[in-house]
């Protein structure tokens, strides 16, 4: 597990900036597949996920080792998992991107939410998907599971390196979702990719302006003018960003 804590700085950072920013910022960097693959909110709120990592991994149900009695074990991992993502961290889950069996359902996610956890990721879906979208805490899935396919997953390992819409995570990565999904950031990058993104973030905002007020693409985006390079630093003055 990585020794990374997650500033206030740099969570403040990032929930300002997209993943399209931290996918663009990553790519300059060599890293091409940090972006979940086929997950999206359960409801948008408007307000980004910031928050590390903290793992659990499913893998196909053995019927002799999952029958539904399994859930009363004081020990099993999904149950403990729950009980065990630290408050403002993210439980992230490899559910094998199979949704025909729930990774976890209202009643747990509400439980991470009340113990200030900062969201939950599945590349699998949620049971009562309904439910959890009432709730402030962001949650991202593949999509709702079938209500009656409890045992299909047999959920193993917590806090290992894991694969979650074939993007690896590790423990202590730094998770961001947006509206359009969620981008796993490596721990040892988060805060110059935070810097990074924060000043992305404000130039394409100048150059959405510039578009609506009727500007041309061409040497503005990116700005390869020194007109757009000057109106840029203006504009950064206007507006104090």
């Amino acid at each position: 597990m990585t020794n990374y804590i997650l500033s206030d700085e740099t969570r403040a950072k990032l929930i300002k900036v997209s993943t399209a920013s931290v996918a663009t910022a990553l790519y300059k960097r060599g890293l091409r597949n940090q972006f979940v693959q086929n997950v999206r909110p359960v409801a948008w709120k408007g307000v980004n996920m910031v928050g590390q990592a903290f793992t659990l991994r499913y893998i196909p149900a053995r019927e002799d080792r999952n029958p539904i009695t399994v859930f009363r074990n004081a020990d099993h991992p999904q149950r403990v998992a729950v009980e065990t993502c630290p408050s403002g961290w993210v439980l992230v889950m490899d559910s094998r991107k199979d949704a025909r069996a729930a990774s976890a359902g209202s009643i747990l996610i509400t439980r991470l939410a009340v113990r200030g956890c900062a969201g939950v990721v599945s590349d699998g879906g949620f049971r009562d998907a309904e439910g959890i979208g009432r709730l402030d805490m962001p949650a991202y899935h593949q999509r709702p599971s079938a209500p009656t396919n409890l045992t299909l997953h047999e959920a193993l390992d917590m806090n290992v390196p894991i694969s979650c819409g074939d993007a690896p995570v590790f423990p202590g990565d730094v998770m961001l979702g947006d509206g359009d999904g969620v981008m796993v950031i490596p721990a040892y990058l988060a805060d110059e990719i935070a810097e990074e993104c924060a000043g992305m973030e404000s130039f394409e905002d100048f150059v959405l302006e510039q578009v609506l007020d009727g500007a041309a693409i061409i040497g503005l985006y990116p700005p390869t003018t020194q007109k757009a390079q000057a109106d840029y630093a203006e504009w950064r003055k206007k507006t104090s960003r």
